[in-house]
């Protein structure tokens, strides 16, 4: 392929590596990666976490961005150039970034909401509401914590279950429309545009990050947190799950396969050096999942040992009051001796107390895992009510929340518009500003059935089945297409034309050898994991517990996960049979033309 004159530029390789940050940086690093560090020991899951990053992230980032630079064309295009039957692949990747632009900007959304309502003098989701009686709080809220009431009745007003329908949630809907207006003013421009914004969206959240891990280390009990995150549970090791899941953290928090790295690469210079791009963006990325579950953790602390040390205050309470001691008998440190102290000497009494005495462990607490939107606006939201001038601490991480996910949310827009105005029937016709105005109108619309009362639920699916499959598949296929079909020479020789040094022997082992493996295993894994864990199932709220519950998706809501499973996948193989029969139609009415000539 030759280079595209018309094509426009990222102003400088800085606007590139940015874009490529601000992207990859997004809510995963902030909420998914600390999950997985609780999860699976601590400090231990960084071994599998950087072992992944070495073997599978780092050389599928720099074979996505050498494609993209080399054929100076979105996904479609890209793979296209390659070869006619590959087109599938690029498509893919387009409805794979469309699902994830429809219910990604729902998050942006909910941080718009949590933000407005910062500015109280009391944040709102710091008590229970008053019942219309006036005579007593909520009864959903008392039975729940005021946070989750806020998050799953003031935020979503969510339905007890997906089956239960009920109109758009006004405040939700009108969040989504200025959330995707922003996204429109980001992008309008095209190029141009993301490059000014990504100064901004790629810089901004590092200084807030930074503000908190102040703040966050000097909370009481944060010391707790951070050791427990620094304590590694080496039997985690032995467990494969966590390997598949530091695999899996590596490749959606690089954006692999979703073709937004392609479309970003595909704006550069010719000659641009990627190769130290890719290297750099991704140790960016790692970095600051480490840092950010430092304040996490640190947060994380700071709340268990705020509800650790609560229930010891209950406990003392009910001592003092049941066993008539005087006020200053029991402290919070020795709680636990006259436990057993009473226990031995006033028996009787003692067994009279029942299931009133709590059993406070800060262990237990630290051990509880969130997830996901949980952990940032429920876990968090609990914590900041906590802290002195919350409503501050409020605006400065709902603000930081928007600009990762606003990051994000460039890179996904991207990746659908470039493949589409690359293609020549649409650049024909439309300008890119009412391509770009289309795509969000387009994305809203479709948006807004995530802001009704069954919307999170639905919203569930999306991100737990949208694009995991789909997105294996993807880049398993464009490896094997760079180094066999496409061939690991001529790919060298683009490398050493566009870089001036051949591909070293890191590169071609990793990409011939090690990373494919590596898909293939993860590959079968998530479908055997997927046949056995059973009929699929969500949490579904319940109001009259104040909880949620496990339950099983209905059979349309099955139906449907099949459909978002297959539908991006189904792409490849099906674009490659209507390319194999255009071009026998056209090879045989080649043929029937010669011998009518002939005949002639």
């Amino acid at each position: 392929m030759g280079k595209d004159a018309a094509r426009a530029e990222w102003d400088n390789p800085m606007q590139f590596v940015l874009a490529c940050v601000s992207y990859a940086v997004g809510l995963g690093n902030v909420w998914r990666f600390p999950y997985l560090c609780q999860m699976h020991g601590g400090g231990g899951f960084l071994i599998p976490y950087m072992l992944m990053l070495v073997l599978l992230g780092v050389p599928l980032f720099y074979m996505e961005l050498a494609i993209g630079q080399k054929m100076r064309l979105g996904s479609i295009g890209a793979w296209r150039a390659i070869s006619p039957y590959l087109g599938g692949v690029g498509l893919a990747s387009v409805v794979t970034s469309m699902y994830l632009c429809l219910y990604y900007n729902v998050i942006n959304a909910w941080s718009f909401w949590y933000l407005f309502h910062s500015f109280q003098s009391v944040l709102p989701w710091a008590e229970c509401p008053v019942n219309s009686n006036l005579t007593g709080h909520v009864e959903e809220c008392e039975r729940a914590t005021p946070t989750q009431y806020f998050f799953y009745r003031e935020t979503l007003d969510i339905s007890g279950s997906i089956e239960e329908n009920g109109g758009i949630h006004m405040g939700q809907a009108l969040c989504l429309l200025l959330a995707w207006i922003i996204v429109y003013l980001f992008i309008v421009k095209g190029v141009k545009s993301t490059g000014k914004v990504v100064y901004f969206t790629a810089t901004f959240p590092y200084l807030v990050l930074i503000i908190y891990l102040i703040r966050g280390v000097t909370l009481h009990g944060a010391i707790n947190g951070v050791k427990y995150m620094f304590t590694p549970k080496m039997e985690q090791l032995a467990n494969p799950t966590t390997w598949i899941n530091a695999a899996t953290q590596v490749f959606f928090s690089l954006g692999l396969g979703f073709g937004s790295l392609i479309a970003f690469a595909s704006y550069n210079q010719y000659n641009n050096n990627f190769e130290k791009q890719a290297i750099v963006v991704s140790m960016v990325n790692s970095s600051t999942s480490i840092f950010a579950s430092i304040v996490t953790f640190s947060i994380y602390g700071f709340k268990a040992t705020f509800n650790y040390e609560s229930c010891l205050e209950r406990v003392r309470l009910l001592l003092l009051n049941t066993f008539d001691l005087a006020e200053d008998t029991i402290s919070l440190e020795n709680v636990n001796h006259w436990i057993a102290e009473l226990n031995r000497t006033q028996p009787e009494q003692f067994a009279s107390l029942g299931g009133r005495l709590e059993t406070c462990d800060l262990e237990a607490e630290l051990d509880t895992a969130v997830e996901g939107t949980g952990l940032a606006f429920i876990v968090y939201s609990e914590a900041i009510k906590n802290m002195p001038v919350s409503q501050l601490w409020s605006v400065l991480y709902f603000i930081m929340l928007l600009l990762l996910g606003m990051g994000s949310m460039l890179g996904n827009v991207i990746a659908v518009i470039t493949p589409l105005s690359d293609l020549k029937f649409i650049s024909h016709y439309m300008s890119t500003k009412t391509l770009n105005g289309l795509v969000c109108l387009f994305c809203l619309l479709l948006g807004l059935g995530f802001t009704t009362r069954s919307g999170n639920y639905w919203f569930t699916m999306f991100n737990d089945y949208g694009a995991t499959f789909s997105l294996l598949f993807i880049v398993l296929i464009e490896v094997i297409t760079v180094c066999y079909i496409y061939g690991i020479k001529r790919f060298e020789k683009d490398v050493k034309d566009m870089l001036g040094h051949r591909l070293n022997w890191y590169w071609k082992i990793m990409l011939a050898g090690v990373s494919p493996i590596l898909l293939i295993a993860l590959f079968i894994f998530y479908i055997v994991n997927y046949i056995q864990g059973g009929t699929p199932t969500y949490q579904a709220w319940n109001k009259e517990l104040g909880k949620s519950v496990v339950t099983e998706y209905p059979p349309y809501a099955q139906a449907f996960i099949g459909l978002l499973l297959a539908s991006s996948v189904c792409c490849i193989p099906l674009t490659a049979l209507y390319t194999y029969c255009k071009k026998r139609n056209l090879a045989s009415g080649k043929r029937e033309r010669t011998v009518s000539t002939v005949s002639a």
